[in-house]
């Protein structure tokens, strides 16, 4: 590891030496904040130059989630010749411009800086000279203390290790176990506001299914791993992994996924600044069913008594200009009207029935 990563173990130390010495100008030489604030810098710097390969990722990213159902479809074809399948898969990709692997080269990028950082901190921790930091600078490195805990121990050291580098055991386990779980809660929070926010919701795609799962793997790999990171490397990690949350923020924001509700939300706050140029024909339809949604209301429910009378003690104006209880005079006199008239007739027949009868035709019995 030591002779294909050395020339690395030179430039990361470097940077590190470099930003010392410009923090050293503000703060005291041999202190966390000159060294600690030295190692966020490295990340910086290693990010802001990853800029390019992170577009790349979401351009990649995007393209894995168009193709997914294409891809389901390839693979559901020809599911009994796994040979025939990766031939088409490759051939989409190829006519796609897609790269599978450009989702994950950020990670793959700074992997080897990350890796050499944990090995220059190491050797920090061990007492060896590594890359350009000399003997001077070693011995400032090693009393660095970032919230009392040392830059190069971990949570798994010895008392007697963490006590020879003038601090206490409970103290760097107090510092780690805090690093550790703000680490594992940013990633969550990160791959959260990704499946939430900037995927389209209207397909269903394997893919989402991986992202979710990702959700909860990578914090507890955090969690696990952590605990045999140096106290550098804790700070190093946590850095990067609040630069990829915000950094992510600020994509969503500006160019989100299109079908995502990052990207609704968006299409909401251009249309409400005037700045999105829509089809006329679908901001028309869009107002006659915002028109027919307002207009058609429900009708409010009311008790028997204010169906009749319109209301509690008070009579009710009709269009006509009466009211109900006039209206109820004329129903009543209606309904004994009809009841005289219903009698009449009721009489008329029983008359007839009563009286003579007409002669039967002469064919019927």
């Amino acid at each position: 590891m030591d002779t294909i990563l050395g020339p690395l173990y030179y430039v990361v130390s470097w940077i590190i030496v470099q930003f010392h010495a410009f923090y050293s100008l503000i703060f005291n030489k041999d202190s966390g904040w000159a060294w600690g604030l030295s190692i966020v810098s490295l990340v910086v710097l290693i990010r802001i130059c990853l800029i390019p390969l992170f577009v790349k990722q979401i351009k990649a990213t995007r393209n894995m989630q168009a193709l997914q159902p294409k891809m389901k479809a390839i693979q559901e074809r020809y599911k009994s010749d796994k040979q025939r399948q990766s031939e088409e898969m490759m051939k989409l990709y190829k006519e796609t411009g897609t790269n599978p692997l450009s989702s994950c080269l950020p990670i793959l990028a700074q992997s080897p800086f990350f890796i050499s950082l944990y090995q220059v901190l190491n050797h920090i921790a061990q007492g060896k000279v590594v890359g350009v930091i000399d003997k001077p600078l070693l011995e400032s490195a090693r009393q660095a203390h970032i919230f009392g805990a040392p830059l190069s121990v971990k949570f798994m050291d010895s008392a007697s290790k963490v006590e020879s580098l003038g601090a206490s055991l409970t103290d760097v386990r107090v510092v780690t176990v805090i690093m550790i779980v703000l680490m594992s809660l940013s990633q969550f929070y990160t791959q959260r506001q990704l499946m939430t926010k900037n995927v389209d919701l209207t397909v269903k795609t394997p893919f989402m299914q991986q992202q979710k799962m990702l959700m909860y793997v990578f914090p507890i790999m955090f969690a696990v791993f952590g605990i045999n990171f140096p106290v550098g490397v804790l700070v190093y990690w946590l850095t990067t992994n609040v630069w990829t949350l915000g950094q992510q923020m600020f994509v969503i924001r500006r160019n989100p996924t299109p079908g995502s509700l990052a990207f609704q939300q968006r299409q909401e706050r251009l249309r409400a600044k005037g700045k999105l140029k829509e089809d006329p024909a679908e901001v028309e339809a869009r107002e006659v069913a915002e028109a027919a949604r307002a207009a058609r209301q429900q009708p409010k429910r009311q008790t028997k008594a204010k169906r009749q009378t319109g209301g509690p003690g008070h009579a009710v104006a009709s269009s006509s200009g009466k009211t109900s209880l006039e209206k109820q005079d004329e129903e009543s006199g209606e309904t004994k009207a009809k009841q005289a008239g219903g009698t009449a007739r009721g009489a008329k027949s029983g008359q007839r029935k009563g009286g003579p009868q007409r002669p039967k035709h002469p064919t019927k019995k």
